[in-house]
């Protein structure tokens, strides 16, 4: 989480920043219109350049998203842009519209036109974009409309994910008009200085990823075929266990990450994490897919085996650690998924660690509990099955009432946010090192 709140404020600062050193007028404004006129141009440089992360962030850079920390930590940064492109983006447009209200309320006497610039003297750039002024306005105030409510749909998670997944590729789209917008309005001596030199260069990446998007190019280089041998009902658990052989072209997969699954003829790949550990010379993988939404939940009733399959991947860094002797791993319902691909992984390639296992659940399937059971035997991990109704919720104090180092252990946890929040900040406020705390957040909404 560190990674990902500097790099968050560490844009909105840098963005803050050179703006303000390149345009310091907006401290010495002597009347309202003058300062809304600055600010129409902060907010909006602001709110582009966190568009131009956003979209980058989109296409899925691999180099990225490993120093982030993974994929899962790009996708809660692309969130916190999101959310705050729609503040700032409304200040934008509440500033540009502020003059009209004013006037509307007896605030500001409404200003005569005087007569527009002939283009004499000016720059052939600067000619042209006064003449698209117009048109960049108006174009600009519709894609904010329907930016906004992109935005809305994509944080609404009661709107299924087909038609957020669908909606959510046209923003793409209205990027790319908003670059128009960018580069028409902004005041054209900034062009002239970092702040035109940055802009230009975050518009030329943002452009680049929207076309990627656009034209369904995102992890092309790392996508294989596939396809269904088995598929198995957990019903305690209500999910699929769903074993997949791959046509040679995955190149496999370190214990505790996740691929992009397509099944059939569905346009729309969803991330699962890999249930099992990568075997040279057995091209297959094993996923475990809940039923949470609504494409989830048709599985049970159209997969089968032979369907066809295109995995891309993997991603993720949540991998299991052999440099950390003492580990506690918890997992939360069906947060276990990476647990049984690290088990595994120290079955097929043991070592000397003391790891205790707490899977937590209101209830497992015996059969993949058993599963379980035994690669915890055999790896040499201290299974801890806690239930609930039996044991109670658990809790920070519990566990380190019942592992005597939890000091000197590295934790892992995945499983529902709150409930990792809640051990962290308990462990953590009792002595435990925050970095040693390691938490997956598989939440792509």
């Amino acid at each position: 989480m560190k990674n990902i709140t500097r790099i968050y404020f560490g844009s909105l600062i840098a963005l803050s920043v050179l703006w303000l050193s390149v345009n310091p007028d907006i401290f010495g404004a002597n009347d309202f219109i003058g300062f809304r006129n600055l600010m129409v141009q902060y907010s909006g440089f602001l709110a582009i350049g966190m568009m131009s992360l956003i979209v980058f962030l989109s296409v899925r850079p691999v180099w990225l998203t490993r120093r982030i920390g993974g994929l899962d930590k790009a996708y809660r940064l692309h969130k916190w842009l999101g959310i705050t492109v729609l503040v700032v983006a409304t200040l934008h447009w509440a500033f540009r519209m502020a003059p009209k209200w004013a006037v509307a309320l007896g605030l500001l006497e409404r200003r005569r036109r005087g007569p527009r610039p002939d283009g004499s003297g000016m720059h052939w750039a600067q000619s042209l974009f006064s003449e698209q002024r117009g048109l960049a306005e108006t174009v600009g105030e519709w894609a904010f409309y329907i930016a906004v409510a992109l935005i809305l749909i994509a944080l609404i998670k009661r709107i299924p994910y087909r038609w957020f997944a669908k909606t959510h590729t046209l923003l793409a789209v209205i990027y790319l008009v908003l670059v128009y917008h960018s580069i028409v309005l902004l005041d054209f001596a900034n062009w002239a200085t970092p702040v035109g030199y940055a802009l230009a260069a975050m518009l030329m990446i943002g452009t680049v990823s929207s076309i990627i998007v656009l034209v369904g190019q995102v992890g092309a280089g790392r996508r294989s075929t596939g396809e269904v041998v088995d598929v198995d009902f957990l019903p305690e658990m209500k999910s699929l266990q769903i074993a997949i052989k791959s046509d040679g072209g995955w190149k496999g997969h370190l214990a505790g990450q996740f691929a992009f699954v397509r099944f059939g003829n569905s346009n729309e790949p969803h991330p699962f994490t890999i249930a099992s550990a990568w075997r040279d010379g057995v091209p297959g993988l094993t996923i475990i897919a809940k039923k949470l939404g609504d494409y989830t939940s048709t599985l049970q009733e159209t997969l089968k085996p032979g369907d066809k399959v295109v995995l891309e991947g993997p991603y993720g860094t949540f991998t299991l650690d052999r440099g950390q002797s003492h580990q506690i791993w918890i997992s939360g319902g069906i947060g276990l998924t990476p647990f049984v691909a690290w088990l595994e992984d120290l079955v097929a390639n043991p070592a000397k660690l003391e790891i205790d296992f707490y899977q937590v659940a209101p209830h497992c399937d015996p059969k993949l509990m058993a599963r379980i059971k035994d690669l915890s035997e055999r790896a040499g991990v201290r299974l801890h099955e806690w239930r609930d109704a039996r044991d109670g919720f658990l809790t920070g104090e519990k566990l380190r009432s019942d592992v005597v180092h939890w000091q000197k252990a590295s934790v892992w946890f995945c499983g529902p946010r709150q409930f990792g929040e809640d051990i962290k900040n308990d462990l953590v406020g009792a002595g435990l090192p925050s970095c040693a705390f390691h938490q997956e957040l598989f939440d792509f909404r």
